[in-house]
């Protein structure tokens, strides 16, 4: 699954994008280098029921924003995504990507 998948998936089940769940955790100061990932995934489950994929694909956007390693794009691996940068403002406002 891409990360962009993991991320389109948590906006399905919360009903949030992804941009209004790091506002929300930036808000919580979980972007503190001091912050552990095991915090973050306690309360994207507590709060959302996300699991530890899920999660740890928004821990990721939390931490290092929407950047991803550029070694995922087009690799056709396992976290194969369309683009280096995630898309952060819901489905319904993603650019259509090229066939």
């Amino acid at each position: 699954m891409s990360f962009q998948a993991y991320l389109d998936a948590i906006e399905t089940k919360t009903g949030l994008t992804p941009r209004q769940l790091v506002t929300i955790a930036l808000k919580r100061g979980y972007d503190d280098p001091a912050v552990k990932a095991g915090e973050i995934l306690a309360w994207l489950k507590d709060d959302y029921d996300l699991g530890r994929g899920h999660g740890m694909a928004l821990v990721h956007v939390i931490k290092k924003g929407a950047a991803i390693d550029p070694k995922h794009v087009g690799s056709g691996g396992t976290h194969n995504d369309e683009s280096e940068t995630l898309w952060l403002d819901g489905q319904a406002s993603k650019p259509a990507t090229r066939e």
